[in-house]
């Protein structure tokens, strides 16, 4: 009798991702997910029940993902006045990987015709305005500063648009002065 193949969680996602990345959402499907991974149909339908059951997976991982990454930077500009938006300044310094633009594109994809998938994307972001306008002095223009800085990743993570690294730099200043005039106590410019 042959050995019943077993695979983790995270390499049946994997497999689920190179073939968003590869072949498109429209190609995400149980049985490629299965051929690519080399396991039985079965296994995916019960791990996930369905296409959207995996397109809320590969949510899931990579919000996620994307929380370790914000902790970590937040917690290395603790001595900031606003770490929650100085951090994801930080982070924005780098352009995103082509691998997290495919999967920003193939997520975005899915988005409007899938609801849970929604709610998980309205819950993340009204948890990080929460985070970034809790300790400004001024939550409005944390606020403001938040939305320049995903304003200018989000053209990036959805391929519409990339900056040059000497633009980048100046964006991002832009967004610090917003983020330190927050900060400050009558919401002026410190320069």
């Amino acid at each position: 009798m042959a050995r019943i193949r077993t695979i983790d969680n995270n390499a049946l996602l994997d497999a689920a991702e190179r073939i968003a990345i590869r072949d498109g959402a429209a190609a995400l499907s149980i049985d490629a997910v299965a051929r690519e991974a080399g396991i039985s149909k079965s296994r995916v339908i019960y791990d996930y029940k369905s296409k959207s059951g995996l397109l809320s997976a590969i949510l899931d991982r990579r919000l996620m993902m994307e929380e370790k990454r914000l902790e970590t930077a937040v917690e290395a500009e603790r001595d900031n006045a606003n770490p929650e938006l100085a951090g994801r300044i930080a982070l924005a310094r780098q352009a995103p990987a082509q691998e997290d633009r495919d999967i920003a594109v193939m997520l975005s994809a899915a988005l409007p015709c899938q609801g849970p998938l929604q709610a998980k994307i309205r819950d993340f972001f009204t948890r990080n305005i929460a985070a970034v306008s809790a300790p400004a002095r001024n939550p409005s223009l944390a606020i403001v500063a938040f939305l320049a800085l995903h304003g200018m990743t989000s053209v990036e993570y959805l391929d519409v648009f990339h900056w040059s690294e000497s633009e980048r730099t100046a964006l991002l200043t832009e967004i610090q002065k917003l983020s330190d005039a927050a900060s400050t106590r009558d919401g002026s410019d410190t320069n």
